[in-house]
């Protein structure tokens, strides 16, 4: 049987609304030890910001992580994918549009985000990226 999306995603998917700062962004992914949030507006998923996006938008611009909101710096019109998907809708999708992260939603609603380490760990489990993804976080 061919394995869905939704049985190798992460399931624990942060997200922040769109008003957020980029510090408190940066507080969850450090809390979390995770490097990307799905920025929502309500429920709906309208964006998604990463560790890098903290750097090279905010930081490297010089722009203060307390006063800029995820909003204005979130990668917008986010791909997503339904539970439901094969790992090989995921893995074109990904190739394709050169992504490392897909949220994963349900009836609007960001459940879970899939990323290349949760498909290493499911599909090649002794690789280096998935070894390393499945070792616990460091602080």
């Amino acid at each position: 049987m061919t394995k869905s999306i939704g049985d190798i995603m992460t399931k624990s998917v942060q997200t922040l609304q769109t008003n957020a700062t980029v510090a408190e962004a940066a507080r969850v992914m450090r809390d979390g030890h995770i490097g990307d949030i799905v920025v929502t507006n309500g429920k709906v998923p309208i964006g998604i910001v990463t560790d890098r996006d903290v750097v090279v938008r905010v930081v490297a611009e010089g722009k203060s992580p307390e006063a800029t909101v995820v909003g204005d710096i979130c990668t917008p019109e986010i791909l997503a994918l339904e539970p439901s998907a094969s790992v090989g809708d995921a893995v074109r999708l990904m190739t394709e549009q050169k992504i490392r992260r897909v949220p994963v939603v349900k009836n609007g609603e960001a459940i879970g985000i899939l990323s290349l380490g949760d498909l290493a760990r499911a599909e090649d489990p002794t690789s280096a990226l998935g070894t390393i993804s499945a070792a616990p976080p460091t602080s």
